[in-house]
């Protein structure tokens, strides 16, 4: 049985749809801190923060994988720094210390480019560079890290990760990260045909569509475990662009589409962060590939959403 924490989210309501559609509804149980209605599966309201809960369900329904995907991300952590800390952190240690105790198999957790900072190389980042985050969501995610990496070399848990670039999916809405406006901006091009965007003009940032990062992350959970060298997380690269680039490539449908530019400071955050990413590690360990570019992603977008 495999247990996704976190299923509301942006990544957990695609990945449930994934999982159940590919080893049974009754085979996938989805959770989150609030009721999910049109589940096709089994369902549990949890608070990833209840110890004692979550261990009562692993045993109950006999979990073997656990896809944890609970987070506060980047922008809505700052406004709430401890409990940004306390959510990310104290549920990760929960799972883990499951996995230790030999209670479950295999872990998933997903990091972020936002472990990387300004002293990072912005261009072509490599896997293994300076990490200076400069966001309690950047450093939750690097201190999540070396936990993982941690209980693998001293304990043999087989935990596996992904630094997620921004994602853009249609599914669901925008979650509170700095990358969202590359969500946000597909809405109001349909509804209001004009977006005021977050981010300046000219800030490159790697992103991925939804669909690459569902399929990569159950691609690294299916590898062989000795083909997981990176017991961290893998930097995973995805297309690199700017405000005005994906506006352009969205006028290409929509020729009337208007955008226009009000940074926040959300700015100071994706100044932080990579323009782009070395995921090469990814590739020659267990063969991961890109499928969809800008063009590709924004007609599937423009598509589903219209």
């Amino acid at each position: 049985m495999i247990l996704v924490l976190g299923a509301g989210g942006q990544v957990g309501s695609e990945l449930v749809e994934k999982l159940r559609a590919k080893h049974g509804n009754d085979k996938v149980l989805a959770t989150d801190v609030r009721e999910l209605e049109n589940q096709s599966g089994p369902f549990e309201v949890l608070n990833a923060l209840d110890r004692e809960k979550l261990h009562d369900i692993v045993e109950r329904y006999k979990i073997e994988e656990v896809y944890h995907l609970v987070a506060l991300l980047s922008a809505t952590a700052e406004k709430n720094p401890e409990f940004g800390w306390k959510l990310n952190m104290e549920t990760l240690f929960t799972v883990l210390d499951l996995a230790k105790d030999k209670k479950i198999k295999k872990v998933f957790w997903p990091s972020s480019i936002a472990v990387f900072g300004p002293n990072t190389p912005r261009e072509e980042t490599p896997q293994h560079t300076v990490t200076d985050p400069t966001t309690v969501y950047g450093i939750s995610k690097l201190a999540g890290e070396r936990w993982c990496e941690y209980y693998a070399k001293n304990y043999g848990v087989d935990v596996r990760s992904i630094r997620y670039p921004g994602l853009i999916g249609y599914k669901s809405l925008p979650g509170g990260g700095t990358t969202d406006y590359a969500v946000d901006i597909y809405h109001k091009a349909l509804e209001e045909g004009k977006y005021e965007c977050f981010l300046q003009k000219g800030t490159n940032l790697p992103m991925m569509y939804m669909e690459d990062a569902i399929r990569a992350t159950i691609e690294l959970m299916e590898a062989p475990e000795e083909k997981v060298k990176i017991k961290s997380s893998y930097n995973l690269g995805g297309i690199s662009f700017a405000p005005e680039d994906i506006a352009d490539e969205i006028k290409k449908h929509l020729p009337n589409f208007e955008i226009s530019y009000a940074p926040d400071f959300r700015q100071k955050i994706a100044e932080s962060w990579p323009g782009s990413i070395d995921d090469s590690a990814a590739k020659e360990d267990w063969g991961w590939q890109l499928e969809y570019d800008m063009a590709k992603m924004t007609e599937d977008m423009l598509k589903n959403l219209g």
